[in-house]
Parts: C-alpha cells; sequence; structure tokens
C-alpha cells in the first residue's frame, strides 16, 4: 500500500454528523471494516470487545433515542456498538492458551512455546482477577511494588487499570473500523453522548459490559462536518528526547 493512498484514507476520515439519506451503505461495506476491525492490535491478544451491528430497524430507532437524536445516529444508515468485555478475560485466556497447545501438538513446546503457555495461564489471571474482597487487587500491588524495586517490572493494580486496558483496546478496533469505512469511500461519526444504561438493556449485555462508543455510518454532507478540520500545532504535542 502507498502512503499517499493511506493520507488519502486519513484525510477522508472525518467525524461527519449529517449523512446522505438518499445515499445508501451496502451490507458488505460494514462486514468488511468488521473483519478488518477484528485484525486489530489488542492487549496481549485477549480481544476483549464485541462488534454490535443494529440491523433491526426496531432496535436502530431505539439505539437512536438512546444516543439522544444527535444528527449522525438519526442520520446514519448503520449504526455499530464497540462493547468491552472485561468479564470475558477466562474464555479468552482460555482460547489463546488452546492456540499455542494445539500448535504444540505431540511434540515438546520450545522456550517461547512454554512461556505462551504461562503467559496465559498463570500471568493473566493474575492480571484479570477480581474477587469481592479485594484479595486479588492486593496482591497484584504487592507483587507489582517489591518486584519493581529490583528492575523495571509492569506495574498491575486494580480495576481501574483494566478497564483502561479493555477500553484502549476496543478504541484501536473503532479507529480500524472508521479507516476501513473510509477506505470504502464512506464517512462516519464515533459517539460518546448517549445513555449507555439504556444501551446495554436494549443490547441485552450482561453488567460486565461495557459500551465503548457507538458508530453511525453513511455517506456525509458537506454541512455535516462542522468547518476546517483544525488540530494543535505538531510542535506542542510531538516532543523528542
Amino acid at each position: 500500500m502507498h502512503k499517499e493512498a493511506f493520507d488519502q484514507i486519513v484525510d477522508r476520515r472525518r467525524s461527519n454528523r449529517n449523512f446522505d439519506p438518499a445515499v445508501s451503505v451496502p451490507d458488505p461495506v460494514i462486514e468488511r471494516s468488521l473483519k478488518r476491525s477484528i485484525l486489530s492490535p489488542n492487549s496481549s491478544n485477549m480481544q476483549l470487545w464485541e462488534f454490535y451491528w443494529i440491523q433491526s430497524p426496531e432496535l436502530k430507532s431505539m439505539i437512536t433515542e438512546y444516543c439522544l437524536r444527535q444528527g449522525a445516529a438519526c442520520t446514519a444508515k448503520h449504526l455499530v456498538v464497540f462493547v468491552t468485555r472485561q468479564d470475558l478475560w477466562k474464555k479468552r485466556a482460555n482460547w489463546n492458551y488452546r492456540q499455542i497447545k494445539e500448535a504444540i501438538g505431540d511434540r515438546t513446546p520450545n522456550s517461547l512455546e512454554k512461556r505462551g503457555l504461562d503467559y496465559y495461564k498463570k500471568l493473566m489471571p493474575l492480571i484479570y482477577r477480581k474477587d469481592w474482597l479485594g484479595i486479588a487487587t492486593l496482591l497484584r500491588r504487592c507483587i507489582s511494588f517489591f518486584l519493581s524495586l529490583k528492575k523495571p517490572f509492569y506495574r498491575a493494580s486494580g480495576t481501574a487499570d483494566q478497564r483502561i486496558m479493555v477500553h484502549k483496546s476496543c478504541a484501536l478496533a473503532a479507529q480500524t473500523f472508521m479507516l476501513s469505512i473510509a477506505a470504502e469511500g464512506f464517512d462516519s461519526c464515533p459517539m460518546e453522548g448517549f445513555d449507555r444504561v439504556r444501551v446495554r438493556k436494549a443490547l441485552g449485555l450482561p453488567l460486565g459490559a461495557e459500551i465503548n462508543m457507538i458508530i453511525g455510518v453513511g455517506m456525509g454532507t458537506p454541512e455535516g462536518t462542522w468547518g476546517e478540520r483544525k488540530r494543535v500545532p505538531y510542535e506542542e504535542v510531538v516532543f523528542t528526547r
């Protein structure tokens, strides 16, 4: 892929808040973009995310209301809800463990494979496990504190760190989705203004799931982008050391 083509995709991706009602977005565009999202980088390949492509007209109308009837929701041809699933960590860790075991087969695992097996069998439970008494959190903090006294060490802590981790991964997938939509010749708008409790209930999500963002997709209109895209100067945000 040429860098010029990628520049065009990045330039095309704008948060468009008003989509053309006369232009439809073919389902294969959304499907391809979701498949590309699945390939996004994520923490430890745990893939603690789910993507809900709203196809039911009744549910789409409901989600639009829960997005406070903002233009990006009302005029969208498609709505996709990006959801974090921190509560699925055991299932995802076991899935990764099985992938390594199946690749090993009957032979003796090499050192890298042994580390991978320990990673998902021992380290992931240490990072993600929770309990009502907070013992797991205390254990993580103690291990991090004492081991970091002698050498650089990952500072595992409480549930807030876990939430940040899964939301970062989910946001990376959402960005891949939006860039893919731009590459397909359409527009998108990520939305954070919504009633998360009602959206979660409408989707039938468990308490462990959280809404990362909702993305509207369509063919953008000129009035949908609010003026020229402005950014803080490069020198104010990029530093060399």
